[in-house]
């Protein structure tokens, strides 16, 4: 019994002596796509099967439109549910010019309702350790943005970070 007992405490000071994950990062910022932008690519490759996607993408509209998580937008500014509900339902003013003369300018109104469809990644801040005995990485989810593909005047293709969730009591007040 008394030999079980010394090798339990050295197999316990052995585990304990190990060295700790490293702080690889305090924050990283990165998109996930969670559509596949391609049909032949595997079902798993930049992709979560549909059931799964649509549901996180409703949990973090819902959440925020109904004010049960705080928001932010870009510049870490609190948002209310109503000014979420604006941003989903985005108003662009675009000036064009006509092609023919008298090559007068004008001005068209697009109103882009952003449906859960539209939604095709996630920006993730993150905290990143790293454990060199087992080259384990280690991630903690600081905050969460739900990302839409929009066009800008010019039809080029962007992806705008609609709100901010942040999962971490140290922000946004950390990243100012």
């Amino acid at each position: 019994m008394a030999r079980l007992f010394l090798l339990l405490a050295a197999g316990m000071l052995m585990v304990s002596c190990g060295e700790k994950p490293q702080l690889i990062t305090e924050r990283i910022q990165y998109d996930v796509t969670i559509k596949s932008p391609s049909p032949d690519y595997d079902w798993w490759i930049q992709n979560l099967e549909g059931p799964a996607r649509e549901k996180l993408v409703r949990n973090l509209i819902e959440k925020a439109l109904k004010g049960e998580v705080q928001t932010h937008d870009y510049f870490n500014n609190p948002l209310d549910p109503k000014q979420v509900g604006y941003i989903l339902h985005d108003t662009m003013l675009y000036r064009l010019q006509h092609q023919e003369a008298p090559y007068e300018y004008y001005d068209t109104l697009v109103v882009h309702h952003i449906e859960e469809a539209d939604v095709l990644r996630i920006r993730f801040l993150e905290e990143w350790y790293y454990d060199p005995k087992s080259m384990q990485i280690t991630k903690k989810v600081l905050g969460i943005a739900p990302v839409a593909r929009r066009f800008d005047s010019q039809g080029i293709e962007r992806w705008q970070p609609l709100y901010w969730i942040y999962t971490d009591k140290r922000y946004p007040a950390s990243m100012k």
